[in-house]
């Protein structure tokens, strides 16, 4: 029986079809493996029944603990409001969906005590129920991250991990609003140890990340890891500069010798890319200023309407 306090987080979003399995999968074995537990439900924002089925599980357990959402602000705002509430030695992040088997916390619990580190990140080794694009933009993404990221994030691993109270402290303290947790686990540094498991498919439900929200997620994650786009704008501009200067030498030279100077098909085209190259790095200096927009309002990350079974309210 393992006696360290663990903190289960669970962001929910419209859950209503997975998450009365998901209660009992999770109850049952941490009444098994651990005599200290809290699981923090965190309801953002759903307009189904989910929050009122928290609210069941909550009152007839009082390890069961809930945060109501007055809005839903996505899903990195509820990982972030379970951490800054949780009071384990060491919280585990899991969704909703069961894809991260929750059968395996004695394992990931064990190898955090056995390492003595303060991370566990829990890396796919299989991804069963995804489909073949999704398998395949997602080991792309993470590799192009860390190639453009000046901090080594370990690749193919979700939010699915645990992480210790030095961790949990240190991440209180970052004050980002529109956060990338995933990078910022590994930005804080400390000891890490993986952890290889199979993903399965989701219990039920429809998944809450499509393509638009992934597209965001990653876009995210470069801009908030990386100022390597903005570098590599400003190649680009020293690029077609030199390009520009062998152009202009050669209208130059055609002109002087006496030579007809064609290619209106040619200019046309060169202005369309330029042009479009153009509006792609504006793009990318307006997401910057877009972050940096976000940050200096200083909005909180998100509103909490209510909190159930918590000793401070």
């Amino acid at each position: 029986m393992i006696t360290n306090l663990i903190s289960i987080i669970v962001p929910c979003y419209n859950e209503e079809a997975v998450i009365n399995e998901t209660n009992n999968r999770l109850k049952k074995v941490l009444s098994s493996h651990f005599k200290n537990y809290e699981i923090i439900y965190v309801n953002d924002g759903s307009f189904d029944s989910t929050l009122s089925i928290l609210e069941s599980f909550s009152k007839t357990d009082s390890n069961v603990k809930v945060i109501n959402f007055s809005r839903n602000f996505g899903h990195q705002a509820a990982v972030s409001a379970g951490i800054k509430n949780c009071c384990g030695d060491a919280a585990i992040i899991i969704d909703a969906d069961l894809q991260d088997p929750p059968e395996l916390f004695p394992d990931i619990v064990n190898t955090w005590k056995e390492n003595k580190c303060n991370v566990v990140n829990c890396v796919r080794k299989k991804r069963l129920g995804e489909t073949f694009f999704k398998k395949v933009t997602a080991k792309i993404f993470y590799r192009v991250l860390n190639k453009l990221s000046e901090t080594n994030i370990p690749l193919d691993t979700g939010d699915f991990r645990l992480i210790d109270k030095k961790v949990i402290e240190a991440f209180k303290r970052i004050p980002e609003k529109n956060k990338y947790i995933r990078g910022l686990f590994a930005w804080v540094g400390f000891k890490h140890v993986s952890f290889y498991y199979t993903r399965h498919e989701r219990f039920a439900g429809s998944t809450k990340y499509p393509l638009y929200k992934m597209l965001k997620f990653s876009a995210n994650g470069i801009m908030y890891f990386s100022k390597k786009p903005l570098e590599i704008m400003i190649g680009l501009g020293l690029l077609f500069f030199i390009f520009d200067i062998f152009l202009a030498s050669y209208i130059l030279y055609l002109k002087f010798n006496g030579e007809t100077i064609a290619g209106w098909t040619s200019s046309i085209l060169i202005n369309i890319f330029l042009s479009a190259v153009n509006l792609i790095c504006l793009g990318i200096i307006g997401k910057y200023l877009g972050i940096i927009f976000d940050e200096i309002k200083n909005r909180p990350e998100y509103v909490i309407e209510n909190k159930i079974n918590f000793n401070d309210i």
